[in-house]
């Protein structure tokens, strides 16, 4: 096992592209780090470098302290995973996964010990002989994963791993991937877009946009404490409502103003800082509520409520996803609105306040809806997305 560090590291294309800027982030030996953000981000560029894919621009990219800018990626001991598994269709499995071990000229009898080892490991054991058509799309994905962890390399690289298979069987392999973490204990860094993977399975969450790290903590920090409005933004589904708001003083607490509504405001979140507040008195910040600070009306009192009009709701089963206008602008991070290509679309989501309910009878779109909102669990940013 091995640690892995990103020093200042850089990365331009050819026609002056900047896909990373500035990146730094250490991974601890055992660690299993996911990185995540929009399609673009620079977060697959970040894991190409470290696997000696693609030439660093600056900075410093290392393994074990070792500086790793100039070896091959043979030379790093690492193992990739990829998005389309990148088997060998005409051989088996075990064919698959002894094809590394004779390259690293391994004798027979070892290469065989560790195959049954890795395929024992990942229960992949039945399936040794069949070839990649014979198996089933997480079957092939262990397959793959048992043909780079076979190995035994310092670090394990996973880029998008789970992307082309449904959604029941990826949750099946994350749980899967999870208990394997546990088992080998593999110095990891596991690339996606999709939040919900990046929250189950790391250790720490780094957060990219637009080729900046933005933050990088444990998932229920990252998801609890944002560094910015990106982060609160884009972790989470649904999304944070952020608005425009003005916060004022009312006797031994707060208000918060914005469109037609003003609510009494409780500092009560872990970490405000009072001092802070004081300071924003009267002037503009943007707040955020996650979905679950709304309630049903008659949990609060009549001064924490919000009328709005319904414009979708989602029955789930277990809870009621309802989408309404209170009368509120919608603001969102400079990044989130750059990929909303479709303006009248655009213009609706601007407006639509969303509410995580416990499940009920949805109501209808067009139907007037009260819902209580828990003040407490507001989040401040400044004008410019900076969590204060």
């Amino acid at each position: 096992m091995a640690t892995i560090e990103y020093r200042n590291v850089k990365k331009v294309f050819g026609d002056d592209t900047v896909a990373l800027e500035d990146f730094s982030l250490k991974v601890e030996d055992g660690e299993f780090v996911v990185i995540v953000g929009p399609s673009g981000c620079g977060k697959s560029t970040a894991l190409r470098m470290l696997a000696g894919l693609e030439s660093v621009t600056g900075g410093e990219v290392l393994i074990d302290d070792e500086v790793v800018n100039d070896l091959t990626p043979q030379e790093r001991d690492i193992a990739m995973v990829f998005q389309n598994y990148a088997l060998y269709p005409h051989k088996t499995v075990r064919a698959n996964m002894d094809f590394p071990l004779r390259m690293m000229g391994i004798e027979k009898e070892e290469r065989e010990k560790r195959i049954a080892k890795t395929a024992d490991i990942l229960d992949i054991t039945d399936y040794l002989d069949r070839k990649p058509k014979q198996l089933s799309g997480g079957q092939r994905q262990r397959a793959a994963m048992g043909r780079a962890l076979v190995r035994d390399p310092k670090v394990s690289l996973l880029d998008e791993p789970l992307s082309n298979l449904d959604a029941k069987l990826r949750v099946e392999i994350r749980a899967e991937m999870a208990d394997l973490q546990e088992k080998i204990g593999l110095t990891t860094v596991y690339v996606t877009h999709d939040q919900v993977e990046a929250m189950t399975l790391g250790h720490r969450v780094a957060v990219l946009s637009q080729g900046r790290l933005q933050q990088c903590a444990p998932p229920q920090e990252i998801y609890d404490h944002p560094a910015n409005l990106f982060v609160a933004t884009f972790i989470g589904s649904p999304r944070m409502n952020v608005f425009k708001a003005t916060l004022g003083r009312e006797n031994d607490g707060y208000t918060l103003s914005f469109g037609d509504h003003i609510l009494p405001f409780q500092s009560g979140r872990p970490g405000d800082d009072t001092d802070q507040l004081e300071e924003l008195i009267d002037k503009p910040v943007l707040a955020g509520f996650r979905p679950e600070a709304f309630c049903p009306a008659d949990e609060v009192d009549e001064s924490r409520r919000i009328q709005g009009k319904v414009e979708n709701a989602e029955a789930l089963g277990h809870e009621l996803i309802v989408y309404f206008d209170a009368g509120v602008e919608i603001h969102l991070p400079p990044e989130v609105q750059a990929r909303e290509k479709d303006e009248s679309r655009r213009g609706k989501q601007e407006r639509a306040l969303v509410a995580r309910l416990p499940s009920a009878r949805p109501p209808k779109s067009g139907d007037d809806i009260t819902l209580g909102l828990n003040t407490d669990q507001v989040y401040l940013f400044d004008p410019d997305g900076r969590a204060l």
